[in-house]
């Protein structure tokens, strides 16, 4: 491979791609966090500059630090934002996208977009790429990339530069791959960002995988930290009857936000509090607990998941993620079906994988290099000829031979199968405790974590055999926004085709959830979405554009239960999914699906279900949250006790807004009872001197809210 030119200087790094590319300029860069913010924005401002050139931005997920809608909200995140994301520069192109002001030059198409930013924006809607995680290699191959930039982790050691690319080896190594092999022009950059957690195994790569290598101190810069979200009572009903499904010695997938950690310590509820678990399971089962997995993690869960999230670090702190996996699909099947009974080292281990045809004998290379990757043998061991040697002991490789069976194993093996993996992710996000655990995580406790390619852990194809072999038991948990009553979803875009985020990796965890035969799809969603159009069932007759087809349908969870759709008729269907709806909308639900032909005349829904109600759900798990089992951050926050309970007041107005009579209501209240804030928090808003009556009403409707 050829040695990369090496650049101490962002600007100059632009001033190579422009000089090396005559034509437009198609740039590809890493969803999240793997984007070098730096480097794009130079190219983006020379280019913008020059009405003459163009260019073309493919990725996903641009991440901009919060702002404010109002000026109430301006003043409350300000100080948070400088507090938490410190020196992240927020992106050029972002901005000028959200506001519309993107230069007729330059266009930015994104296949994944952050959920909600975007409605109502026409270029963005117009530029979206919608298409498979798995696909997108190929896609940026199809809009024509020929520069692909990345944020990379960096060491120095006695070897040399040490390059990894951290959170992002998801398509990396595919896009490069793919065009060298074709002989098109790309030029790969890696800019060094020393802030960028350096993550082992996938995601290591030599300097040469680069042709650029930007080593410019203005690319390092804090990673983008966005704080845990608090997580409500319906999330911790969904999380929990999620959890209750999750089996153990199984594969755990989940995403990000509140939800996720919801599931996350639910899980620890349930391995460390079984008892309180099981009760508080009864409370939310009206049906009864059968089929519910309630025992503790005893053999633990391996995660394999596009997103490794913060709830993931702490299920593996907490012990629950912590089934290893081994890159060889007969060794990892033996350990599946007990003929290897765990990772310690016997001489059944070498018995059972002769036995098994795993390796030969007599032993050759190949079996050797074998034995020594996962720590069979160990590393000293050496052949030569016939004879295998280790510190002067000299052995038979004919393992059919007893005496030289006995002889290898008495001397030659190791203590412990080594390379196993609990963890496998395509890119991460967290807060900034996450990144930091990730900087100063033990060596050996590191590489348990693969950051690897998106077609390694989004489908079965290619190393099937091994995948499935790894992925037993799974749990692929995703969430959706929209179900329809005969089990179809929708949770990319709204039914007029505004993009709200983006397909992402979630087809393909539906596909092998059906694919692998001891696996199960858990589609979560809240069972009612309030915006300015007022309260709405999640649950609806139809809708008028899916993500997942109804023949995919498998289980469905919301805070009310958990929906058993595989295998069932429509009838059943609609049965099951009326009964984990809000009750508020149960009526209208029963009487479309009768209208339509799919419910019986006389079907009603049954009295268990009919108090599906936020205030009953907030009552059962009342006393759980007061407990500390289920409490409003269960990871921590980055947000001081006086920030959440200005929060909270500032949710409360929000949501009044949207809504004109609760406004009014909740301003005369405020009015009338003329309640006063803290004057600290009346200052951080910039209520201290309320000079007219609007300025009066606001610092009276927060102070009524706190």
């Amino acid at each position: 491979m050829t040695k990369p030119l090496t650049i101490d200087s962002i600007e100059a790094c632009v001033d190579h791609v422009l000089d090396t590319i005559s034509g437009d300029v198609v740039l590809g860069i890493p969803l999240g966090v793997g984007k070098p913010n730096p480097l794009v924005n130079a190219l983006y401002r020379r280019i913008k500059a020059n009405p003459s050139r163009k260019l073309r931005i493919i990725t996903a997920l641009s991440l901009e630090k919060p702002v404010g809608h109002s000026d109430l909200e301006k003043n409350f995140l300000e100080p948070l934002v400088e507090r938490v994301f410190e020196d992240y520069p927020d992106m050029d192109y972002v901005k000028d996208a959200r506001s519309g002001k993107l230069p007729p030059n330059i266009e930015v198409r994104e296949f994944f977009m952050k959920t909600g930013d975007y409605l109502g924006n026409g270029a963005a809607q117009i530029s979206y790429i919608s298409t498979n995680y798995t696909f997108v290699a190929r896609d940026m191959g199809v809009q024509g990339i020929n520069v692909l930039a990345q944020a990379v982790a960096a060491k120095e050691d006695a070897q040399g530069l040490r390059l990894s690319l951290s959170s992002n080896p998801d398509v990396s190594h595919e896009v490069i791959a793919n065009m060298r092999a074709t002989g098109l022009p790309l030029i790969a950059i890696g800019v060094i960002n020393h802030k960028m957690p350096f993550m082992p195994n996938g995601a290591e790569v030599s300097p040469e995988f680069f042709d650029v290598v930007v080593t410019d101190p203005a690319a390092t810069h804090a990673v983008f930290a966005p704080p845990n979200a608090k997580v409500s009572v319906a999330d911790y009903a969904i999380g929990l009857h999620a959890s209750s499904l999750v089996t153990d010695g199984g594969t755990l997938q989940i995403g990000i936000g509140s939800l996720g950690d919801a599931i996350a310590q639910a899980l620890v509820v349930r391995d460390r509090h079984s008892a309180e678990y099981k009760r508080i399971l009864e409370s939310l089962c009206p049906n009864g607990l059968q089929g519910r997995e309630l025992g503790r993690f005893d053999e633990g869960l391996y995660g394999c998941s596009e997103m490794f999230v913060n709830g993931f670090l702490k299920l593996i702190e907490a012990g629950i993620v912590r089934r290893e996996v081994f890159g060889d699909a007969v060794l990892q099947q033996m350990l599946n079906d007990g003929r290897i009974q765990d990772a310690t080292v016997t001489p059944a281990t070498l018995r059972a994988l002769l036995d098994g045809g795993r390796i030969r004998s007599p032993l050759d290379a190949e079996d050797l290099a074998f034995l020594q990757r996962f720590g069979i043998l160990r590393p000293e061991v050496t052949l030569t000829g016939d004879v295998l040697e280790l510190d002067g002991t000299r052995c038979s490789n004919k393992l059919r031979d007893e005496a030289s069976f006995d002889c290898v194993s008495t001397r030659m093996l190791g203590p412990r199968l080594t390379g196993g993996i609990f963890m496998t992710g395509g890119f991460f996000l967290g807060p900034r405790d996450f990144y930091e655990r990730l900087r100063t995580m033990p060596p050996q406790e590191l590489d348990k974590i693969d950051m690897t390619r998106i077609d390694f852990i989004n489908q079965l194809y290619g190393d099937d055999a091994l995948k499935r072999a790894q992925r037993r038991k799974a749990r692929f948990i995703n969430t959706t926004m929209v179900v329809t009553l005969l089990g179809a979803a929708a949770s990319d875009a709204l039914e007029s085709g505004q993009v709200v985020s983006g397909v992402g990796g979630q087809y393909n965890f539906v596909a092998m959830s059906h694919a692998l035969p001891d696996a199960r799809l858990l589609m979560m969603l809240r069972s009612t979405h309030d915006n300015k159009d007022g309260l709405k069932s999640s649950i609806v007759w139809n809708y008028g554009h899916v993500t997942i087809p109804r023949h995919l349908r498998d289980v469905v969870i919301t805070e009310y239960g958990i929906a058993e759709l595989r295998g069932l008729s429509d009838g059943e269907v609609v049965k099951r999914l009326i009964e984990i709806a809000d009750s508020r909308f149960q009526g209208e639900l029963v009487k479309q699906a009768k209208a339509h032909g799919k419910l019986d005349a006389s079907y009603e829904v049954p009295e268990c279900y009919r108090n599906n109600l936020p205030q009953a759900l907030a009552a059962k798990l009342r006393p759980w949250m007061q407990a500390g089992l289920l409490p409003d951050f269960p990871f921590g926050t980055d947000l001081t006790d006086d920030e959440q309970h200005m929060v909270r007041a500032m949710k409360k107005m929000k949501h009044a807004s949207n809504h004109p009579a609760e406004m009014l209501s909740m301003a005369i209240k405020s009015l009338w009872e003329g309640k006063e804030a803290p004057p600290a928090y009346l200052e951080r808003l910039g209520l201290s001197e309320a000079g007219g009556f609007k300025e009066m009403l606001m610092r009276r409707l927060f102070a009524g809210n706190l």
